[in-house]
């Protein structure tokens, strides 16, 4: 008997114990203190760019982000600074492009969504678009692509949780830009249609509810000394006061069946201009203060607008900004033409203007990759990049200059992988010191990637959940 006792003794001990010392965990609990660096990991393709922006705006305490997720519709998440907390990502709408298994080209890529806050605290995303199609009608400054540009508003101020599409602005658009001015009047800008269109921009004065028609910037127009129109690529930017500016580069849209160039039509960029816009007056002026007739035409481009004639090798994306005399600096991706459907690799090149003439820096250590740029001051310029190092280290890093952008050295890397492939945003609108840009992180195997919010203190972590991954 003494033995059954202390043998139920013993064993009693033993479940005590089990209780105590091997209490069964929910998943709930597994999971509710993994933090992870990346915000989502439903991104989808190329899913930030450069040349639709913003992606994002730090607005009252809190970081607003926009990004292509599943089958190429728009996301938005926010973060709160003070609180830590994260919101979404929810869906803000649908886009047209994405959604057919028939088309050869999977992903379009051209529809990722710009977001601006007007006014009244109501979130507005363009989307969708890469130029509109046949069936949408007649484009009557371009031609067509593929898409619809979409335009949607948060239903109510500062929440992303749901949205509605309106249709107020033109379906023909593709690389979506905003840009806001200090009286609140939106400007929206964005290539009308294909490669062959102009780009144009609408205006809205009522906080977005209703957009002036479409007005003509940069002219395409067939070339007679060759098979091919005259095409561009801007990247449009608020300057100081009511200025608006404007870094371009030269797209010879050659004909898909070119007896001078048996590759057909290829991505060819060449030379790098700037020019101005003032909101208040109307006028377009060049880096001189000259006015401009617009729309602008190649040769006058060429005569007015020029900041680096780039003949031979290839020119991708040009970005800008200002120092507080208005004295624009100006980058973009130069690279070899290799004889295949994309040019060879591209390393970032900065010209500034010193009041009487453009001056490029002599800093020859800019890595190869796309990026964007700050200029705080006459002295202070940084460019914030996306690289690959020698050992195959994907970073995002920033270059800063003290000489007024004479030279440049790496300060700051805010994320680095093995073995990865980053894709960038333009810069936050008026971004906190916590988040300045977006990346995607492509992971293998999948055209999906992690999303990162990057700042000077790296990435802004998350717990880890499900974000609502859509696999194809």
């Amino acid at each position: 008997m003494i033995k059954k006792i202390i043998i139920l003794s013993i064993c009693f001990c033993f479940f005590l114990v089990g209780c105590n010392g091997s209490k069964k965990v929910t998943s709930e609990e597994k999971n509710k203190d993994i933090m992870v660096d990346y915000f989502a990991d439903n991104g989808f393709g190329n899913t930030v760019a450069i040349v639709q922006h913003p992606s994002g705006v730090y607005h009252k305490g809190i970081t607003y982000v926009a990004y292509q997720g599943p089958l190429e519709d728009p996301y938005v998440v926010s973060y709160n600074h003070k609180t830590k907390e994260w919101k979404g990502p929810f869906k803000a709408g649908i886009s047209e492009m994405g959604k057919d298994p028939n088309r050869k080209k999977k992903i379009d890529n051209h529809g990722k969504p710009a977001l601006l806050i007007d006014n009244e605290g109501y979130i507005h995303i363009t989307f969708g678009g890469h130029g509109g199609m046949r069936k949408h009608g007649e484009n009557p400054l371009g031609n067509h692509g593929y898409g619809k540009n979409l335009h949607a508003v948060s239903k109510k101020p500062l929440d992303i949780s749901s949205w509605e599409t309106l249709d107020n602005v033109s379906l023909f658009g593709t690389y979506s830009q905003f840009v806001k001015m200090d009286n609140g009047d939106i400007y929206f800008f964005y290539r009308h249609g294909a490669h062959r269109s102009d780009w144009v921009y609408q205006k809205s004065t009522d906080n977005g509810k209703t957009f002036g028609e479409p007005v003509s910037f940069l002219k395409h127009k067939r070339r007679t000394d060759i098979e091919a129109e005259d095409s561009w690529y801007p990247w449009v930017s608020r300057g100081n006061g009511g200025d608006i500016i404007v870094a371009f580069d030269y797209h010879i849209c050659r004909d898909k069946n070119n007896p001078q160039d048996t590759r057909g039509h290829i991505p060819e960029r060449h030379n790098l201009y700037y020019m101005l816009f003032d909101t208040k007056t109307g006028e377009w002026k060049n880096v001189k203060n000259e006015l401009l007739e617009i729309p602008l035409t190649k040769e006058m481009a060429d005569e007015k607008t020029l900041v680096k004639k780039i003949p031979d090798d290839w020119t991708f994306q040009a970005i800008t900004d200002v120092d507080p005399n208005g004295n624009p600096h100006v980058g973009v991706l130069v690279g070899p033409d290799i004889g295949a459907k994309r040019s060879g690799p591209k390393r970032m090149q900065h010209f500034r203007w010193n009041g009487k003439e453009w001056l490029q820096s002599k800093n020859t250590n800019l890595p190869r990759g796309n990026g964007d740029i700050e200029v705080t001051s006459a002295k202070e310029v940084s460019i914030y990049l996306e690289s690959e190092t020698n050992n195959d280290v994907g970073e995002i890093a920033r270059w800063d200059s003290f000489d007024g952008g004479d030279t440049f050295k790496k300060n700051k890397v805010f994320l680095q992988r093995e073995n990865s492939g980053f894709v960038i945003s333009a810069l936050i609108d008026n971004p906190h010191p916590d988040a300045r840009i977006i990346v995607g992180e492509k992971e293998k195997g999948s055209d999906f990637r992690k999303m990162y919010l990057l700042g000077d203190n790296g990435p802004i972590k998350r717990v880890k959940k499900n974000f609502g991954k859509i696999k194809k």
